[in-house]
């Protein structure tokens, strides 16, 4: 068989490869059986020296005629490949919009995020700004400008989780009002939600992390009274009108006269049942006036300025108003407990 006869060979039967091929591997097999260093085009070049010298030229422009074409017939075939592969794949991502799907169950806020978001509303209402502070907390914040001495019990190592000497995981909210009062001139009117932690065992009414919220007002000619018309306005827009709030004597380092503040129960209207102990009161919060030693520690004229400061912990009012009666339902995310939160 001459030269001419095995190009028109290897013509044809490229042509009738190329017309079965569907993917890129067929289509690579079928380059390099041809055109590779093996192929049939290539192995044909090689044996050019059996081609008398005068002949040489017309077969290499055969040869070259026959390469060039198989390898456009290829290019235009894995053009064609491509599209197809690619529409292809197109067609299995594409979604469906008419096809019935699963109803997809909504989520629902948190218990506390919600209880959060209404005192927020309640408080900035009454002009109060929302300020924020670090969780991790200098010792001299969380306590010295607490009017919490090195001595006093609470820092103890079974109530305070310590970084260490001159660093703690804030167990109150209450440095944020030092840090305001550092930073502000009177007068300041602020409450501070956050996360705080103590070295708590975990049970029904307690756990190592929880939330508060703190209050802070200082102005002049602030008084007591001003105090419980605050917290009386912030129990009635929480719990309805028939709530009121009763101060009992206390003690904090960090207001002078304190005092623990209870609300009419909200479970029996003041009755007496046995949420609130027969007594018609819950304990809900600690508050007092801002002792002057912590004023003047922060910077601010006590013969000028007075103030006021409460804290209320999140977690209670929220077990309050919705009848929860485990605290570690608030933490397990448990999708049962959760969902009866969600607002339709």
């Amino acid at each position: 068989m001459d030269i001419q006869e095995q190009l028109k060979k290897i013509q044809d039967e490229a042509a009738s490869q190329i017309s079965r091929i569907r993917d890129k591997s067929a289509l690579e097999d079928a380059r390099m059986r041809i055109l590779g260093k093996k192929g049939e085009l290539t192995m044909l070049l090689r044996s050019m020296g059996q081609v008398p010298p005068e002949e040489r030229p017309k077969v290499g422009q055969m040869i070259n005629a026959v390469r060039e074409k198989v390898t456009a017939q290829l290019e235009a075939l894995e053009q064609e490949v491509k599209k197809a592969e690619t529409a292809k794949q197109l067609e299995k991502e594409t979604i469906d919009i008419t096809e019935p799907r699963p109803h997809v169950t909504a989520g629902s806020m948190h218990p506390i995020s919600l209880v959060l978001d209404q005192i927020l509303q309640v408080f900035t209402g009454m002009g109060f700004d929302v300020v924020e502070g670090p969780e991790v907390e200098l010792d001299h914040f969380n306590f010295e400008l607490m009017n919490i001495p090195k001595n006093h019990p609470a820092r103890d190592a079974q109530d305070t989780f310590y970084i260490n000497d001159n660093t703690v995981l804030r167990t109150h909210t209450s440095p944020v009002q030092a840090r305001t009062m550092l930073s502000r001139k009177p007068p300041i009117r602020i409450v501070s939600p956050g996360r705080v932690f103590r070295a708590d065992e975990v049970d029904a009414t307690h756990s190592p992390v929880f939330h508060q919220i703190e209050g802070l007002v200082i102005d002049k000619d602030v008084t007591m009274a001003d105090l419980k018309g605050t917290l009386d306005a912030f129990a009635k827009a929480l719990y309805g009108e028939g709530v009121t709030t009763r101060f009992r004597p206390s003690f904090f380092p960090f207001t002078e006269p304190s005092a623990e503040v209870d609300l009419t129960c909200v479970n029996c209207h003041g009755k007496g049942c046995r949420v609130c102990k027969d007594t018609g009161w819950i304990e809900v919060l600690g508050a007092g006036m801002v002792n002057p030693k912590v004023l003047e520690m922060c910077g601010i004229d006590s013969k000028v300025y007075k103030g006021f400061a409460f804290g209320v912990g999140l977690e209670r009012i929220a077990m309050l108003r919705y009848g929860i009666t485990d605290m570690r339902l608030l933490y397990e995310g448990d999708i049962r407990f959760l969902e009866q939160f969600r607002e339709d």
